[in-house]
């Protein structure tokens, strides 16, 4: 297994040396327009011409577990980055099969399970053969949205179903870095359901629907704390390993935002020295993803006329 894995990353090493840099981002937001965007990234590698900007970005996506799947075929090592896409498309089959309407591109085709099973369950009412790790709460969310019409208590149900999926896969793996990533994922994801849930003023059995226990926070305490205001959250936060959140808090919410999202490139930039595990193939994984939703912010901007510096400020780590 060493010897696949060495073979593998050799690979990803040189995969790597295509990543955007800082460098290259700066000459991206200096293009004027969102087409000269796109013709900016095409000269890097990036898509076809002609192609729109999220065609692009969904094509590079593809073009990254492609390769990934080349490399590994078990792809069951890889579950922490698949389960989340394969709750939104269980999400996406009941929302739609209850609403009776079948948007385009309602899939995502880079999970463990092909959306026509999704799909298929959801119309006949039947959750009873997929994954028992979402049996009960892709049935739970479905009867909820059914009989209640809520949509946001839908999405309670099969976000937290999803992280407990995510936790699950990385006590289950070898590799440490996918571990501390499963840890990683879900104690940030509690902290945002606490901030939100405070300032929208959440009930304690709200948070409790949403949140799920995990190694690194106590999210007992973390409820209370939201339930009690802002002073009790950043207080609590400030004991924790999270300490850093409460900081950001301060300064604002994108900074906070923008402070999970590095917490995860800080994790996988130990990679870049392990030639002989599955590490530095999920740390690439994860540099694609991290360089994707930069351009998409990028995109975005030019694409609503934001102020350059406005969008500069909400860009994330890169890996290079």
């Amino acid at each position: 297994m060493a010897e696949q894995y060495t073979y593998a990353v050799a690979r990803i090493r040189a995969k790597e040396l295509t990543l955007l840099s800082r460098q290259d981002l700066d000459q991206l937001l200096a293009c004027k327009t969102e087409q000269d965007c796109l013709r900016f990234l095409v000269d890097k590698g990036w898509g076809e011409a002609g192609m729109d900007g999220e065609e692009m970005l969904s094509q590079e996506l593809d073009k990254t577990w492609s390769a990934i799947r080349e490399l590994v075929p078990d792809f069951t090592a890889f579950a922490v980055f698949l389960y989340p896409v394969d709750f939104g498309n269980l999400k996406a089959a009941i929302k739609s099969t209850v609403a009776g309407n079948r948007p385009e591109r309602l899939y995502v085709y880079r999970g463990s399970i092909e959306p026509e099973v999704l799909e298929l369950a959801a119309q006949k009412h039947d959750f009873s053969r997929l994954p028992a790790f979402m049996r009960e709460a892709a049935t739970q969310a479905f009867q909820t949205l059914l009989h209640t019409g809520d949509g946001q208590l839908c999405d309670v149900i099969l976000d937290r179903a999803a992280l407990a999926a995510v936790l699950q896969a990385g006590k289950d793996s070898d590799s440490p870095l996918i571990q501390e990533y499963a840890e990683l994922t879900v104690a940030t994801a509690n902290i945002k359901i606490a901030v939100r849930g405070q300032k929208t003023g959440k009930t304690r059995e709200f948070l409790q629907q949403a949140m799920v226990p995990c190694d690194s926070l106590r999210v007992g305490d973390l409820m209370e704390a939201a339930v009690s205001g802002r002073d009790a959250l950043e207080q609590y936060l400030s004991n924790t390993r999270y300490a850093r959140a409460a900081e950001e808090l301060k300064r604002s919410s994108s900074a906070f935002e923008r402070w999970c999202d590095n917490e995860q490139m800080n994790l996988i930039r130990s990679q870049k020295t392990n030639p002989f595990t599955i590490g530095p193939l999920a740390a690439y994984i994860l540099a694609r993803e991290s360089e994707i939703k930069a351009v998409r912010l990028i995109l975005s901007g030019k694409r609503n006329h934001l102020d350059e510096e406005a969008v500069k400020e909400r860009l994330r780590d890169l890996y290079v």
